[in-house]
């Protein structure tokens, strides 16, 4: 071993037993460090920079571990691939033995310059497209949210899960000529006596029972959270989740999702275990008179049920004092849109709807951004106003396009977009969650 292979290093590893496989480390890195199979997210160490990107947005905080290595010795792809949990940190004794040393001043001068902003960016503008959610999303919660209580129950907890009883089971979507595939469910679980408090845009993890084709325990499944603080029934111990029935995979291949399909076939009585709640940025403003623009897509309105729900309880209790609420809602058609019907009954006055559809016969292809460049000049208001947050949620692909469509309306309008994208993220006002 020279010298440089027996430098120490500060590897970043993932902890499989917190992680709830969220993906959102992997989205945000800038140098493509982090990869995953069906079980683990690891972190390349040849590939990290230590730019830190992925801490903050990460919701359990397993993403926040790190492991003093020699170089030569630092933990492989195919070796964090397998782990179960974290392996224990290595003493000085151990390092010793290994031949580590530590860097000089002048080698570790020299290391950070080399993993500094400079280096980082030219990294990423070599391997990211022009396009990063990371630059745009906060990781922060709008200033006046009020406080997220974050894994109460997991593998690191007193208590690794709750358990919750299934109260309610009912489809929220119709069944079209495509059979089952957009079977979506809104279900409701009762936590009875237990304390498992949750605010709108929070997510928890539902453990499947059984074993996975390894023979080890299912991972926890991470679902958004659809009913208010309060509980889905005003007063009860007890939230509601919306869930897609999976039945192929991203390349289209035919598979049965462990997680939805457990769900979506429970029946009222069934007992779950669940582990969390996850999540202290993706959080509603508590100002009354703030404004709320939800963008989202299929399953990705459930946190924008939610915030919706808690809005109109406020406003039927008269602590309502006038912040909009403006909804981009897409689907393929209305038939896969679920909550159509009783988004339908929502007053005018209420709430703002916009619904893009993109697969109705015989009519052109709509998506939300589209939606959203035609009512610019509403949100152009709404990007100069403060107290307007901007919550986007679905699938990732939708990510650019909605971005793009604000920093176009900003644009138009006469703002500088760099210094108000700047100001969105920094300020808590812009929430980027998809999957």
């Amino acid at each position: 071993m020279d010298m440089t292979e027996a430098i120490l290093i500060k590897q970043h590893v993932i902890d499989p037993e917190i992680c709830i496989r969220c993906n959102t480390c992997e989205a945000t890195c800038p140098v493509g460090a982090i990869t995953h199979d069906s079980r683990n997210y690891v972190v390349d160490a040849e590939k990290c920079n230590l730019c830190m990107a992925c801490v903050p947005p990460c919701p359990t905080g397993s993403i926040d571990n790190w492991r003093t290595m020699p170089k030569a010795l630092a933990y492989s792809v195919e070796a964090q691939l397998g782990w179960d949990s974290l392996p224990e940190e290595l003493s000085p004794g151990e390092l010793a033995e290994t031949g580590g040393v530590e860097a000089s001043l002048s080698e570790a001068a020299a290391s950070a310059d080399a993993i500094g902003p400079n280096a980082a960016s030219a990294a990423s503008a070599a391997l990211e497209p022009v396009f990063r959610s990371a630059d745009y999303g906060a990781v922060i919660p709008p200033w006046s949210a009020a406080h997220a209580y974050t894994n109460l129950y997991g593998p690191k907890a007193a208590q690794k899960t709750v358990t919750a009883t299934v109260t309610g089971n009912v489809r929220v979507t119709e069944v079209g000529d495509t059979g089952s595939d957009y079977d979506t469910h809104h279900l409701v679980l009762d936590f009875g006596a237990m304390p498992f408090p949750v605010l709108e845009g929070q997510s928890i993890g539902i453990v499947p029972p059984g074993l996975d084709e390894q023979g080890r325990a299912h991972f926890p499944r991470q679902y958004s959270i659809a009913s208010p603080r309060n509980g889905e029934r005003a007063g009860y111990n007890n939230v509601s989740l919306t869930i897609k029935r999976v039945l192929e995979d991203y390349d289209g291949k035919a598979v049965r999702g462990v997680g939805s399909n457990y769900m979506c076939d429970l029946e009222v009585g069934a007992q779950v275990q669940v582990v969390g709640p996850f999540g202290s940025s993706f959080l509603m403003p508590n100002h009354p008179r703030s404004h709320v623009v939800m963008i989202c897509t299929g399953t990705g309105s459930a946190p924008m049920r939610a915030m919706t729900e808690w809005r109109r309880r406020l406003r039927q209790s008269g602590k309502f004092e006038g912040g909009k609420l403006m909804l981009f809602f897409g689907a393929r058609s209305p038939q896969e849109l679920p909550y159509f019907g009783p988004l339908q009954k929502l007053p005018k006055d209420f709430i703002d709807v916009n619904l893009a559809f993109s697969r109705v016969p015989g009519e052109p292809r709509r998506y939300v951004q589209d939606l959203m460049r035609e009512r610019a000049a509403d949100l152009a208001e709404m990007l100069r106003d403060p107290q307007a947050h901007f919550y986007v949620c679905g699938l990732k692909a939708m990510e650019e396009g909605v971005v793009l469509a604000l920093r176009d309306i900003a644009v138009q309008a006469g703002a500088d977009w760099d210094a108000l994208s700047g100001s969105l993220k920094r300020e808590g006002r812009l929430h980027l969650e998809t999957y």
